[in-house]
């Protein structure tokens, strides 16, 4: 997979945080590959121009992935740049254990809606492989 990396600037507290950022160009074969937490991040800022909150949440037996909207450059963000990379690289990780990198790839890519103050994206996940009841309580 080919990118380039530039810089996106986050102010907190008078502080400028630098955090990388990935623009992914097309490359066959990218859609069955891992996700990693700085594609999907790069895929959230390529769509939003915002690195929003990620939450992996189970409603009613199912299991959905929710694009929040609160997002990292905000001032009010709780989570560190560390912390937000951290989370972002787990999230990446449990979707890439249930199979899904391809859907997560294709629907950032292709929705039409944008995450709202208090209203979050949901995707309902239907996991490929037989681990979901691993996922679920």
């Amino acid at each position: 997979m080919l990118c380039s990396v530039g810089w996106l600037r986050r102010r907190q507290a008078g502080e400028v945080h630098a955090l990388p950022s990935l623009t992914l160009s097309d490359s066959p074969g990218a859609a069955e590959a891992p996700l990693s937490g700085a594609e999907l991040r790069a895929l959230l800022v390529e769509r939003w121009q915002a690195s929003h909150d990620l939450r992996l949440v189970q409603i009613r037996g199912r299991l959905y992935l929710q694009v929040m909207w609160n997002h990292l450059e905000q001032q009010s963000f709780p989570l560190s740049v560390g912390d937000y990379a951290d989370h972002i690289e787990r999230v990446a990780a449990a979707l890439n254990d249930l199979g899904l990198a391809a859907t997560v790839r294709q629907w950032l890519g292709s929705t039409r809606d944008r995450p709202r103050l208090g209203k979050a994206l949901s995707l309902p996940l239907e996991p490929v492989s037989g681990r979901a009841s691993e996922f679920l309580l």
